[in-house]
């Protein structure tokens, strides 16, 4: 059974056939995805998406989206977690955290929303899923002051000392589409190296597609399709980790299952 820690089906790429997506992936043995929100207009859709195709779903404010936000969508969140506090369905307060990357965003206001969210996090006892983005350490500099209870850090592309760091704070780590690429060196050496009780597999579907669905610039200005993402491609993304790691496939999808439960421990209840 496979577990896909992170995936955006409430996205508009979907819309068009997303009851079919969700059959593929449950077809090719994909039988859970947690679904964040990224914003707070957004938290019905996944909690309803959840519950209508039998997923989990996280609620939280992601970085890339608060340009929109406003201090009120910190109480929206705080009423959501309280409200649905006894949904199984809810495991986690997500997609929240920091990203130095893009130019744009206002690191203050990141921060500030990134503290608030922690915090009501541990209010709530939740775990969290971290957008992690050139902002390991300042993400880590936050859960040393704000103790909640682990979680995972998505689409992880820090250190190995880094990522130490993480597990030792009951963190595991999100592996998809871009361990596919043979020039990620990084995070194919993270992959190969971390303790086995540490990775998870996700896809992030639409987006960060694995090699083979990849479309240069030019071939989309083409026409070419546009390599969209979805969920039932996370075995074949697992036969990467599979490889680095030297397990079997059935190994691999009962390790990274365990350590997706160990992150998000609501998901015990919710394995068919």
């Amino acid at each position: 059974m496979w577990i896909d820690t992170h995936c955006h089906l409430d996205a508009p790429e979907f819309d068009a056939d997303r009851g079919a997506v969700v059959a593929a992936a449950r077809t090719a043995g994909v039988r859970l995805l947690v679904l964040p929100a990224v914003a707070a207009d957004h938290f019905d859709t996944v909690r309803q998406l959840a519950h209508q195709h039998g997923l989990a779903y996280a609620l939280g404010l992601h970085p890339l989206w608060l340009a929109h936000a406003e201090d009120s969508d910190l109480d929206r969140l705080q009423q959501a977690l309280a409200t649905h506090r006894d949904d199984p369905r809810l495991v986690a307060v997500g997609e929240i955290g920091l990203d130095h990357f893009v130019p744009a965003l206002d690191p203050v206001k990141q921060t500030r929303f990134y503290t608030a969210q922690l915090k009501l996090a541990r209010d709530a006892g939740l775990p969290v899923i971290l957008h992690v983005r050139r902002s390991a350490d300042a993400l880590l500099h936050g859960l040393r002051r704000i103790e909640v209870p682990g979680g995972i850090a998505h689409a992880f592309n820090g250190s190995a000392v880094q990522a130490a760091q993480f597990a030792a704070l009951g963190f595991r780590l999100g592996f998809g589409g871009t361990l596919t690429y043979e020039r990620s060196l990084q995070i194919r050496a993270l992959a190969r190296a971390l303790p086995e009780t540490v990775p998870v597999l996700e896809t992030d579907a639409p987006d960060i597609p694995p090699h083979w669905l990849y479309r240069t610039a030019a071939e989309r200005a083409a026409g070419a399709a546009s390599g969209r993402n979805s969920p039932a491609e996370l075995p074949r993304i697992a036969a990467d980790l599979a490889m680095l790691r030297g397990w079997t496939l059935d190994q691999t999808a009962a390790q990274t299952a365990a350590n997706a439960v160990a992150a998000l421990p609501r998901l015990q209840g919710l394995i068919p």
